[in-house]
């Protein structure tokens, strides 16, 4: 854990976060292979960038709304406190609907055939995922539960484990570190590191457009399920599950009903249809 990087010597001395530096590669890199997947599959790049800080932007105010709903009152106590979020807090899945909002808003200004652009967003998902799990791992957010195992690490006195053990009585107030926990921070990451592995490797042989992204829709929520059984820092939300699990489940019912969807469209991919599109533009219609 190091919530503070480091600080630049200047103005009294600027703290660098550790959460709020791993968004920034985030976007970075998930903007990176976005455009980068674009120029393959014959998308506008430039398109895919303008998009990207829409979604960026979304994501972040959607997973920082949740956040700050979820936990008014327990670390979230004042108007101040919601904006200060490179200290961290802020919910994936908040994020997750705030940028399908930005998204589907993002088309209305500026149409474009949504199946080809939601598989070359699909993998940067994963990647954004990934630097923002270690962001949490840096932070203490998304912690896990006690840990008999070798992998158990120990998070230090004033961090957020350590004060919710602190506040159940579970360590002593002058302890220096909280109990051996997992580190569902790096499972996460590592989770979705094969998910992206896998995105990638699905890639060139989805038999028609939206396909990679169906992948994500049904693979991340039950991963992100299994995972939240380690976890120790949500309570029981709905019929013995976790918020994120609750929600997991529902974005399940709508993974199984978009491939329902998916099913009704032709074999057809976008990149083979690119060269007929340049020549008939009115074809293009069929990749939406």
């Amino acid at each position: 854990m190091r919530q503070v990087l480091f600080e630049i010597p200047i103005f009294g001395g600027i703290k660098v976060f550790g959460y709020g530096a791993m968004l920034v590669l985030a976007f970075a890199s998930s903007t990176w292979l976005a455009v980068r997947r674009a120029r393959r599959e014959r998308l506008d790049p430039e398109l895919v960038m303008d998009m990207a800080f829409w979604l960026f932007a979304g994501g972040l105010i959607g997973a920082r709304l949740f956040y700050c709903i979820q936990y008014w009152g327990r670390g979230i106590d004042d108007i101040l406190d919601v904006f200060q979020f490179w200290k961290g807090g802020i919910v994936y899945y908040g994020g997750i609907f705030g940028g399908v909002a930005a998204f589907f808003l993002y088309r209305r200004l500026n149409p474009f055939p949504v199946r080809p652009y939601l598989d070359a967003l699909a993998p940067s998902i994963a990647v954004g995922t990934l630097f923002g799990r270690l962001g949490c791992f840096l932070n203490g957010c998304c912690f896990g539960d006690v840990c008999h195992s070798p992998l158990g690490v120990q998070f230090p006195k004033g961090s957020p484990p350590w004060e919710t053990e602190v506040r159940l009585g579970l360590i002593p107030p002058d302890a220096l570190h909280s109990l051996s926990l997992h580190p569902t921070q790096l499972y996460s990451a590592l989770d979705a590191l094969v998910l992206l592995i896998l995105l990638c490797a699905y890639y060139p042989i989805r038999r028609r457009d939206g396909e990679v992204m169906g992948i994500l829709m049904i693979t991340y929520p039950i991963t992100r399920s299994l995972i939240e059984y380690l976890r120790n820092d949500e309570g029981i939300f709905f019929l013995g599950l976790t918020i994120s699990q609750t929600i997991s489940v529902g974005l399940l019912l709508g993974a199984a009903a978009y491939w329902f969807w998916l099913s009704r469209h032709p074999k057809t991919r976008y990149y083979d249809m690119a060269p007929a599109m340049e020549a008939a533009p009115a074809l293009a219609s069929a990749a939406s």
